[in-house]
């Protein structure tokens, strides 16, 4: 179950919404995560630049 997360510095790009929260143990962590219906993609990663590149780079495979 994830745990419920405050997100902070949150950005859209395109149907990705991308977010900095804190994870269990401190450390900053980023999230990828897209909004359109039943695509289901989301993924944490160690920097945001990675975050953001992902969300430039994800495609849906729902159409």
């Amino acid at each position: 179950m994830t745990p419920n997360r405050r997100f902070r510095n949150v950005v859209r790009i395109g149907p990705v919404r991308v977010g900095t929260s804190y994870d269990n143990r401190g450390r900053e962590q980023h999230t990828a995560a897209c909004t359109a219906p039943r695509c289901g993609f989301s993924a944490d990663y160690d920097s945001r630049t990675a975050a953001e590149l992902a969300a430039r780079t994800h495609r849906c495979p729902v159409r």
